[in-house]
């Protein structure tokens, strides 16, 4: 297992006074909650804010930060967070000290009001970007050489931004989604019982994993029907009667809505159910099988090694021997 375990992903943060709690825990919680589900430690990360001294946020809780923000030859990639009030704090030494960083860094990203961090020291020129909806008109116009763009987040190569809270939590959903697959981020986005913004209740009833848009009810109804049989499962032709749709038509609203066909995201919920079994419980892996819809334990465990490259009984022994369990949260 040890050869095969996925290296960990190390994150900076540069947070930066005044900024909101929830805007640095939509970057840290799906991180966490990563490494728990996997029972690894996929991600770690480290917190700077520019003079040294702890992040006095808006909610008058303060975050300790390993120390000073310096532009080192670090290849980490880099999150500026900053909320409120961003142009008192960018003095001309901190905008140096984030272009200097830029120039070893893997990948540069503006959380939240960061993205006029970033377009301040011409990091944006030439890429797409957005901001906060309530700062995206004064930002287009003070900054005509970035392609601003009305989306909740952007990628465009090397350079990340956020428009908001939220829209934070979408991305690092995505990001987890990109290194680590669908399973995983969709078993991420469900601890936090979470469905995305501008999408109405009724229609939304699962949690999205970062570029889902549950506009479809028919999609949202197909995935409450998936969760009802995740012992029995049922074949995709029959799932698409229940909806209302062929076969094909299902096919294509799943991969336009989430990206993903419908077989790929009921496979993953069954085995993220098997996981948490094995990981929870002291059930048998035959009991597993049976409990996640695998006609035998060794059908589930080839399928579970596929997913999650190790064994059922290679996760239980490695959490043994690290004393590590999930709970909720």
């Amino acid at each position: 297992m040890s050869d095969q375990s996925p290296a960990s992903t190390l994150l900076d943060l540069l947070v930066v006074p005044e900024t909101n709690l929830i805007l640095v825990a939509s970057v840290i919680e799906p991180l966490r909650v990563a490494n728990r589900v996997s029972g690894l430690e996929l991600y770690r990360w480290r917190i700077f804010s520019p003079d040294g001294q702890p992040i006095e946020t808006k909610s008058q809780i303060p975050i300790p930060v390993e120390g000073a923000f310096r532009p080192d030859a670090d290849s980490a990639p880099l999150f500026v967070l900053s909320s409120h009030n961003w142009r008192r704090y960018a003095t001309s030494g901190l905008k140096m000290q984030i272009a200097r960083a830029a120039r070893h860094r893997t990948m540069m990203a503006g959380i939240e009001s960061g993205s006029w961090l970033l377009a301040d020291t011409a990091l944006l020129d030439n890429f797409s970007a957005t901001t906060h909806w309530e700062d995206y008109e004064e930002f287009a116009a003070a900054y005509p050489q970035i392609r601003a763009v009305r989306e909740r987040f952007v990628i465009d190569g090397k350079r990340i931004t956020t428009g908001g809270s939220l829209p934070t939590l979408d991305l690092m959903l995505e990001l987890i989604r990109r290194r680590h697959g669908y399973s995983l981020a969709l078993e991420v986005s469900r601890q936090f019982i979470y469905e995305q913004g501008g999408v109405s209740g009724e229609a939304t009833a699962m949690p999205s994993t970062g570029s889902i848009r549950l506009a479809d009810p028919r999609v949202s109804q197909a995935m409450r029907v998936m969760e009802e049989y995740i012992e029995q499962p049922l074949p995709l032709v029959r799932l698409a009667r229940r909806v209302g749709v062929s076969e094909r038509r299902l096919q294509s609203l799943f991969t336009a809505a989430i990206g993903v066909p419908p077989h790929v995201h009921y496979l993953a919920l069954r085995l993220n159910a098997a996981r948490r079994k094995v990981i929870e419980t002291r059930l048998a892996f035959a009991d597993v099988a049976a409990a996640t819809g695998f006609n035998s334990a060794s059908a589930f465990a080839r399928s579970y090694r596929a997913h999650f490259r190790e064994s059922p009984s290679e996760t239980r022994r490695r959490l043994k021997f690290s004393g590590a369990g999930t709970g909720s949260g």
